[in-house]
């Protein structure tokens, strides 16, 4: 089990200077958002993206994951969704995540994350259901050539939230390149038990995110340990299943105090997972 830290919550910095920042605190590696301000396909140029390898190599960094699931080079956090009413809409979001595939092959990441579905927003839900499954079957394909898998991360108050739905979903979209990005608190905040979950989930889960939640389970991201989240026993679950991959803090919400949140984040964590390895 490894940690790493999101680049969404670094915004206010070149993704160059995150990865750099985010080694000096001790991170193995770095979630890089594929979106604005740090990689956004159509913005990412062949320089870039070697002046991205070079600094990783650099620091001796390595990319936890690639987050597709953010759009604001397009609109917002959620959309265009790949269940919005308009066909135009949703073609947007799906060519965007065949983009970050190949990305993802020119970066030498196997993985990628996106949102379950979308909003539910003047669409039904059996109707979201079937055009988000044809999206993803599409995808699947040119994933499985790209030997890349896609997560699809749960979230509140999407057409996705409960892990049985993601099960339900994953029936429907057998590929094994459509796996799981198990977010600990978007499961919490829907009033499961993420430590239970491991388990259940552990056929489906190629990534963790993790980050705190208050103990109203409003979706708000807070830094670990300073919410309602068993945290200490939830990485406990996680290192007793043999899981060797990364842990990606995402707290977003700090932007402002990106540096601070990481660092604290980053103390607590490596608290806890030292006293795993003595156990």
């Amino acid at each position: 089990m490894k940690l790493a830290f999101s680049s969404n919550g670094f915004k206010n910095y070149d993704i160059l200077d995150a990865i750099t920042i985010l080694s000096d605190i001790g991170y193995e590696g770095i979630e890089i958002l594929l979106d604005t301000p740090h990689a956004y396909p159509p913005d990412l140029t062949s320089k870039k993206i070697e002046a991205i390898k070079e600094t990783l190599q650099k620091t001796n960094m390595k990319i936890s994951n690639l987050n597709a699931f953010m759009l604001y080079a397009i609109r917002d956090n959620w959309r265009p969704s790949f269940i919005e009413a308009e066909k135009e809409e949703r073609r947007k979001r799906i060519d965007h995540t065949h983009n970050c595939i190949d990305l993802a092959s020119q970066l030498g990441c196997k993985t990628i994350s996106t949102e379950p579905g979308g909003q539910l927003i003047g669409v039904e839900r059996d109707w979201a259901n079937t055009v988000f499954i044809e999206a993803m079957e599409e995808l699947a394909e040119h994933a499985e050539r790209a030997g890349i898998t896609i997560l699809v991360e749960p979230e509140p108050d999407l057409l996705i939230e409960t892990s049985d739905q993601f099960i339900a979903f994953k029936k429907e979209v057998p590929s094994e390149s459509i796996a799981l990005n198990f977010d600990i608190g978007h499961f919490y905040c829907v009033n499961e038990d993420p430590t239970y979950l491991v388990d259940k989930l552990l056929p489906y889960t190629g990534h963790y995110h993790l980050e705190d939640i208050s103990s109203d389970r409003a979706h708000h991201h807070l830094i670990p340990g300073e919410g309602a989240i068993n945290i200490p026993e939830v990485l406990n679950r996680i290192q007793d299943t043999g899981y060797e991959g990364y842990v990606t803090v995402e707290l977003y919400p700090y932007q402002e105090q990106a540096i601070e949140a990481a660092t604290q984040a980053y103390r607590y964590i490596t608290s806890i997972m030292g006293q795993l390895q003595t156990k």
